[in-house]
């Protein structure tokens, strides 16, 4: 039977919306977690991007140590032959793509004002897939932006078009939050029925039914006999109202009536390792966790009725479908740095040197302490917050490959 994968976009989409962004330290934090949770991909970056290249170039480094394994990375690009021949001049290392173009009529009409036509978005996107394929990418995977208000019957041409160059995935972009549960299933079905090929699920929560949709569209490409890809964000961040929130989506995929009988994981998510993510997101984005956020919300777990009080201690499974255990709830692991010390740009050896010895780090000697010191402060630059203490393990532990996420290198 078919299989459902996660592909999480939060160091694509989600750095997108506005108002928002993460250094380069913070998305590499989001693909080890991302990792271990077991999610399938990460959509970590702009390849075409010269600030993001080190950062890419780093990631894919700590893939060949063997660290971020068995996780994908993959890059976003606009399916053009000029995108791809960058993304390769930048990030020669890189093996997974996405090349994106708009297809509805809408944004042919509006985005392009009038200067192509259905005809030439299907040969830019195939003279893409071509030129990804030449430089030895393992998968490519196709997004038709605007999915939901594109005519089905250029979809279809729009996709085999993709499957006959060599293309392994078809994303079906809700762009703008605009299908529904019924719509979508149906389209990813025919989809899948028609092309034969695996079909990527993007909804976006303008309506707020980004996650029943990435549900329902799954559904529908695993009925239509294909694997189903569901994007994702952390804490469902992204551009205007957002994306499917990654922890809801698994959350309903194992616990929603009667779904995981019939439409499985390939990978399992851990989810004991929800609250930690999403913690960490929202603490490096800005952003609050909604007090009604499911499973990592404050009031997720809390009961204000008397009835629902009482029920919930007789038996927890009375009031809540899932335990505070199995989304590894707790605190918050910032780093505990006492009252007044703390691992800032500014700090000096010796309230480091305490601060690292908390967590059982010790350094052979002082120079290798400064120079620790000196990656801790230029991350604390870049992120402009203190660092949480995985970030500070992860620079004792790689400081090579942190020197090459906080190089940046304007052009000429």
């Amino acid at each position: 039977m078919a299989r459902i994968y996660f592909i999480d976009v939060t160091n694509r989409d989600g750095v997108q919306t506005a108002r928002l962004g993460l250094s380069k330290l913070e998305k590499t934090m989001i693909n080890m977690y991302l990792n271990e949770m077991g999610v399938f991909q990460s959509e970590f970056g702009f390849p075409t991007t010269r600030h993001e290249s080190f950062y890419l170039q780093a990631n894919l480094e700590l893939a060949e140590m063997g660290v971020l394994q068995p996780i994908r990375l993959g890059g976003w690009v606009r399916a053009t032959v000029t995108d791809v021949e960058r993304a390769f001049e930048l990030v020669p290392g890189i093996r997974h793509l996405n090349l994106s173009i708009s297809t509805s009529d809408q944004m042919i009409q509006g985005k392009f004002q009038g200067t192509k036509s259905r005809e030439d978005i299907v040969s830019m996107m195939v003279d893409a897939v071509i030129c990804a394929k030449a430089h030895g990418t393992e998968t490519v995977g196709v997004n038709a932006e605007d999915a939901s208000r594109t005519e089905t019957d250029f979809l279809i041409e729009f996709g085999r078009a993709a499957i006959e160059h060599g293309a392994e995935r078809f994303r079906y972009c809700d762009t703008l939050g605009y299908d529904n549960p019924f719509t979508i299933y149906s389209n990813a079905r025919m989809l899948a029925e028609k092309l034969g090929m695996p079909i990527e699920i993007h909804c976006h929560n303008d309506l707020g039914m980004a996650v029943a949709n990435s549900l329902a569209g799954a559904r529908g490409a695993v009925d239509g006999g294909q694997d189903a890809y569901i994007n994702t964000t952390i804490n469902g961040i992204g551009e205007r109202a957002g994306n499917a929130d990654l922890v809801a989506t698994a959350l309903a995929i194992t616990k929603a009536k009667g779904f995981a009988e019939g439409y499985r994981l390939e990978t399992p998510v851990d989810l004991t390792r929800a609250w930690k993510i999403s913690k960490f997101a929202s603490y490096a984005f800005g952003v609050p966790i909604p007090i009604n956020q499911p499973g990592v919300g404050a009031n997720a777990f809390a009961h204000g009725s008397g009835i629902h009080a009482d029920g919930v201690l007789k038996d927890p499974e009375n009031y809540e479908l899932y335990s505070f255990d199995e989304v590894g709830r707790g605190e918050p692991e910032i780093v505990d740095t006492g009252s007044q010390i703390c691992s800032g740009q500014y700090g000096g050896i010796s309230g480091f040197k305490r601060i690292m010895g908390q967590m059982a780090v010790k350094f052979k000697d002082e120079a290798q302490g400064e120079r620790i010191l000196e990656l801790v402060r230029y991350a604390n630059v870049a992120s402009q917050r203190p660092l949480v203490e995985d970030e500070l393990l992860f620079i004792a532990k790689y400081p090579g490959i942190v020197k090459k996420l906080l190089t940046l290198i304007p052009p000429d």
